[in-house]
């Protein structure tokens, strides 16, 4: 659901950034004023598991498309809403800037809609009144479903509408509405079954990361945890990226039903050119591989992409979001170090 700058018009673009930027400051202050000093190495392995984890596309059965883990709902599970915004805008922006992945002036749009319909009404509405603190439960799971299935629909729907109101594309509102809602339910259960597995297995494996926002314990170390995470992390990222699915995603999908092709042309002029060129000289790994010279004709791509591209993409994309993660976690609690000295 990542959208490129090619749907979205300046004004759009500036809106949304702003938007982010003010629920960026807000979630920063929140998580400041607790005391979870915890989270700031679990942002950070957290951060990195969910940007491994979106470089898997998963086919969607009988549809053509396939779908990847957004993770906002994972995020605000473990770490709480505020934390989970802060991570999802790290992996998003590592995404945009060093592997052309999203489009810079969308680069708001692509925070808010996949990081605040996750965090703020999906898992504080649904997941939570449903879930009560239960996991690997029928109660747990089906609230992952429900609160996953209501995030990606919030958020497809909110592409639909920043494109329609944008108004530089020839996309119809109730056209490209029809197919992205339906195609977005089915990458929503995949979503919610992930959600539920992964919430599972850490509440299993070390139960107190569950509540580690909202009581920081000292009393066991969470080491093993942080240690498994980043285990998985290169396992996917390194190995299990290989084996994505080259099927659209969704947004593609519905692109290509439309238009008959998966990305349009964005305009060669004004602001949608010069942020491509930044996109084009920050991008170190454009589309997750190596930068290389552009072949002649359109090749198929290849399946599994068994290469060590796809392999140092993911490993230096999930530590390069780590860093991020843990860099605002220490700057937050820096901040708030800062603040209770002043007022002492």
């Amino acid at each position: 659901m990542h959208m490129a700058d090619a749907l979205i018009s300046p004004t759009m673009g500036g809106t949304l950034w702003a938007a982010s930027a003010g629920l960026i400051a807000y979630c920063a202050r929140k998580v400041r004023a607790s005391a979870a000093e915890h989270l700031t190495p679990l942002m950070g392995v957290l951060g990195a598991f969910i940007f491994a984890s979106q470089m898997i596309n998963v086919a969607i059965p009988g549809t053509g498309s396939s779908g990847h883990l957004s993770g906002g709902l994972i995020l605000a599970i473990l770490l709480g809403p505020y934390a989970a915004f802060l991570v999802i805008a790290s992996v998003l922006v590592v995404q945009a800037l060093f592997f052309a992945d999203g489009g810079l002036l969308a680069l708001g749009c692509n925070i808010f809609n996949m990081g605040f319909f996750a965090a703020f009404v999906a898992y504080p509405l649904i997941y939570r009144p449903l879930a009560r603190d239960e996991y690997n439960t029928p109660r747990a799971w089906g609230a992952s479903l429900l609160a996953a299935i209501v995030a990606l629909q919030l958020g497809a729907f909110g592409v639909v509408l920043e494109t329609t109101m944008s108004g530089i594309t020839d996309l119809a509102f109730s056209s490209f509405a029809l197919l992205m809602q339906p195609i977005h339910l089915g990458i929503g259960l995949v979503e919610g079954l992930a959600t539920a597995a992964v919430v599972a297995f850490v509440g299993n494996a070390r139960p107190e990361v569950l509540s580690v926002r909202l009581a920081p314990t000292r009393s066991r170390s969470l080491r093993p945890v942080y240690i498994g995470l980043i285990a998985v992390t290169v396992l996917i990222g390194g190995v299990a990226s290989w084996f994505a699915s080259t099927r659209p995603d969704g947004l593609e999908w519905s692109l290509e039903k439309i238009t008959g092709e998966t990305e349009l042309a964005a305009p060669a002029e004004g602001a949608h050119d010069r942020l491509a060129a930044i996109q084009e000289r920050s991008a170190i790994m454009p589309d997750y591989d190596f930068k290389s010279a552009p072949a002649e004709g359109e090749e198929s791509p290849n399946w599994p992409a068994v290469g060590a591209g796809t392999s140092v993409s993911g490993i230096v994309g999930g530590a390069m979001t780590m860093g991020i993660a843990i860099l605002i976690g220490l700057a937050v609690r820096m901040g708030a170090r800062s603040r209770e000295r002043t007022v002492g």
